[in-house]
């Protein structure tokens, strides 16, 4: 699975603690920044990680900010992004499960590393039901231009 990931200058070093674990994983991780700190305008790191997952580049996508309430505005912009900001492991579940959530936000403020990683780990790892939620979800998709 190919996995998108950026952050702000808010989450560099939660961004860096997931990546590690994810490549650890064997997941194949696209960096789209920031690897530098500094501060930053989070929508230019949003925007290209959503663009990834929808354009087919990348599987699922995971955005850090610090709080993760930007970077999940931001990549919401995007037609064909279901971007979920989570701060617990029942919620990484439930957006995949019940939403198809394809790009997971985190707030480094607000997540440590070893729960970021666990819901990483549940995020990336639970499948759609689809069903019910599959009616659903559909109807979000439709009220996007």
């Amino acid at each position: 699975m190919k996995v998108a990931i950026a952050c702000d200058h808010a989450a560099l070093e939660l961004k860096n603690a997931v990546k590690k674990h994810l490549t650890d994983r064997g997941f194949e991780v696209v960096d789209f920044g920031i690897n530098e700190p500094g501060s930053v305008d989070y929508p230019d790191y949003a925007l290209p990680v959503a663009e990834a997952v929808a354009g087919g580049k990348a599987d699922k996508g995971i955005l850090i900010c610090g709080t993760g309430i930007g970077m999940s505005i931001c990549a919401n912009k995007v037609k064909g992004i279901r971007c979920a900001l989570c701060s617990d492991t029942f919620s990484a579940r439930a957006t995949r499960e019940h939403n198809d959530a394809n790009v997971l936000a985190l707030g480094a403020g607000i997540t440590g590393p070893n729960l970021a990683k666990r819901m990483v780990e549940i995020f990336l790892s639970t499948e759609f039901e689809g069903g019910r939620h599959a009616r659903r979800v559909a109807l979000v998709d439709s009220i996007q231009p």
